[in-house]
């Protein structure tokens, strides 16, 4: 494939921030197109510029990616992103090992400026580092010009005008991230930019009239931002009396919440819209996929499973739905909001060769991927990122309730409800490394100047998702306890930050805010999804975002955990500020949010629900947790 018009190859190598960086070159009006690591050098040319993915391989082991190694001399600006970065070194005869040094979260570098990768940038930079190997020797004929302590953070090939960062500057977390990925794009590679997001709204609405014609098409809605675009672009495309809507209310929605969606997407002309309630069917349905039973859900901990329940039950209410309707299920189109980062973390092949599945889609699983296979999948915010569906809605007139509303997960509270068997233990030896581990980081904050304070820490053993150097990961949660008197974000965010980098087995660390002690024995009870524990998630949910539901926060809900000393559950804020839901941090305490409003609502908490042992604050970026616990 040739293209000359302003346009830029990103050779993915399996990383998950990918369709980011394929987004940031978009925010410059830079066309991108991505292609498989393995594309020959004869179908780049006609590009002004290659960039090279982030992945969850290892340059040195058996399962190193192949190249053409001919991309390297094409003669023009190539940019290796992580993995992309150990790549162009390895390439070149230089050396890529582990163990120089792991880094997973927000490292501060120094940079070269004189390199013009940094060009107009301070000397030190906060970037997000995701990485367990590192460049040990450097290759013949490039320099160093970032470092973090003994870690090579960026290598510059001047004569060949080839760059690479060990740092992820596509992300958020990368403070100048987009100032660097300009230099790349504007001043290295010489782009003008002249891509326009308008003319991208047409090509979708084209695509559409183009695949479904005079056919009837479903059309899934939440009645999230995601699912909205779709239904109005699916109006704007074809006639009214073509589309339908279903709702599906799986009796996991937040707080009066499909009262409002119903009404909001009528308003929108939407007239063919109907809202099925299913709670029953979504609780104590069996399914079977690949040829297991799964469930039913009142009796599953795991949240994969939970989510393949949850997306084959969404088909089989929406097969339902179709006969009653007098429709072709064999023929009958269905539209529903999916966007690209959803299939990168799906593990999807038609995005990505390489990206490891971090979690399942309900919009991705198998029996999507077969109807997609037949064509009757419409996915008209396929190549989109949340940030420009937001921009989209905005631009097609889509209120602003919709257009800037909170994402929510299509399993809903199922995935924000976390299961437990009550068998799983953490080990003791885990356990002392925790609390060793955390008293050293205290005497760490210590010398730096900073008063003592004497956290207790604890291993919760319940186990939630994040991603690690490009990879699923599955660990226990870490608490450490200080309350209101220890309220200090720099020392908290520190902990979240390093202990996960620290402990192999730790993923993601909560604070908490009601006591300043444990003062018992912290035990985990078991729980399975059940609509009494379904409703007091909903109603701590609903408290939490009332309070925290405000610029700049991006996302915010309630987890429900059944840990306690002599009550049964805890909740956890998760409190998380974005701009393309890939990475991003927690709230800051005493910053983002003011450290009155955490109290007045811990307090909240605490004086109405009785049942609530602790209040817990998420202090974990993305990496190394994700936005969601499941």
């Amino acid at each position: 494939m040739k293209n000359t018009i302003d346009s830029i190859a990103i050779l993915d190598c399996g990383g998950q921030y990918t369709k980011v960086i394929d987004r940031k070159v978009r925010e410059q009006f830079v066309k991108s197109d991505i292609f498989p690591l393995l594309t020959k050098a004869d179908d780049l040319k006609g590009y002004k510029g290659i960039i090279l993915s982030g992945g969850p391989e290892s340059v040195w082991s058996d399962t190193s990616l192949r190249y053409d190694k001919k991309i390297f001399s094409l003669g023009i600006p190539i940019l290796g992103i992580c993995y992309g970065m150990h790549l162009i070194n390895s390439h070149f005869k230089g050396q890529v090992k582990p163990g120089v040094k792991n880094e997973y979260g927000e490292t501060t570098i120094t940079v070269d400026h004189n390199c013009p990768l940094f060009s107009g940038l301070d000397n030190s930079q906060t970037v997000l580092m995701s990485h367990g190997d590192s460049v040990q020797t450097l290759a013949k004929g490039f320099l160093p010009c970032a470092t973090s302590g003994p870690v090579v953070a960026a290598l510059w090939n001047k004569a060949n005008n080839i760059f690479g960062v060990q740092f992820h500057p596509e992300v958020d977390l990368t403070l100048h991230g987009k100032q660097i990925m300009q230099n790349f794009l504007k001043k290295i590679c010489r782009f003008s930019g002249n891509y326009m997001l308008k003319d991208r709204i047409q090509t979708a609405i084209a695509k559409i009239r183009e695949q479904v014609g005079k056919n009837k098409i479903l059309v899934l809605v939440s009645g999230g931002v995601d699912s909205a675009v779709s239904a109005v672009l699916l109006l704007k495309a074809l006639n009214q009396d073509q589309v339908y809507g279903i709702h599906v209310d799986h009796g996991l929605m937040r707080k009066d919440e499909s009262d409002l969606i119903c009404e909001n997407l009528k308003s929108l002309g939407l007239k063919n819209l109907d809202r099925v309630n299913a709670e029953d069917l979504f609780f104590n349905t069996i399914v079977v996929s690949e040829g297991k039973s799964l469930g039913p859900l009142k009796q599953v901990t795991d949240p994969e499973e939970k989510r393949n329940i949850i997306g084959h039950l969404f088909i089989d209410v929406v097969k339902n739905e179709t006969e009653k309707l007098r429709l072709d299920v064999n023929n009958t189109y269905i539209a529903q909001g999916t966007l690209r980062p959803d299939l990168i973390e799906s593990g999807n092949p038609d995005v990505s060769s390489y990206a490891h599945k971090i979690k399942t889609h309900h919009n991705d699983v198998e029996i999507i991927r077969k109807a997609r296979d037949k064509g009757l999948i419409v996915e008209t915010n396929w190549d989109w990122h949340k940030d420009e569906v937001r921009e989209v809605a905005r631009r097609l007139g889509i209120e602003e309730s919709i257009a800037g509303r909170q994402p929510f997960p299509g399993p809903g509270l199922a995935i924000r409800l976390i299961c437990h068997d009550g068998k799983q233990k953490a080990t003791e030896a885990q356990i002392d490394e925790f609390k060793k581990q955390l008293g050293k980081l205290q005497s760490e904050i210590k010398a730096d100047g900073k008063s003592a304070i004497d956290y207790q820490g604890e291993i919760i053993p319940l186990k939630t998702v994040g991603v690690q150097g490009d990879c699923r990961s599955y660990r226990y949660l870490g608490i450490f306890a200080g309350g209101f008197d220890a309220l200090d974000w720099d020392r908290m965010y520190k902990i979240g930050t390093e202990l996960p980098n620290k402990l192999s087995f730790v993923n993601r660390v909560a604070y908490v805010l009601n006591q300043k002690e444990f003062g018992g024995e912290v035990v985990c009870s078991p729980m399975y999804i059940a609509h009494e524990n379904v409703e007091l998630l909903r109603e701590l949910d609903f408290i939490v975002r009332n309070y925290l539901d405000k610029p700049p926060v991006s996302q915010v809900f309630a987890v429900l955990l059944p840990v306690g000393i002599t009550k049964k559950y805890s909740v956890a804020i998760r409190s998380f500020i974005t701009n393309d839901f890939m990475t991003g941090r927690p709230a800051a305490i005493g910053k983002d949010v003011g450290i009155d409003v955490i109290k007045q609502l811990t307090n909240e908490i605490v004086e109405k629900f009785n049942e609530i042992e602790f209040v817990l604050y998420d202090v974990t970026s993305k990496p190394p947790a994700t936005v969601e616990w499941e």
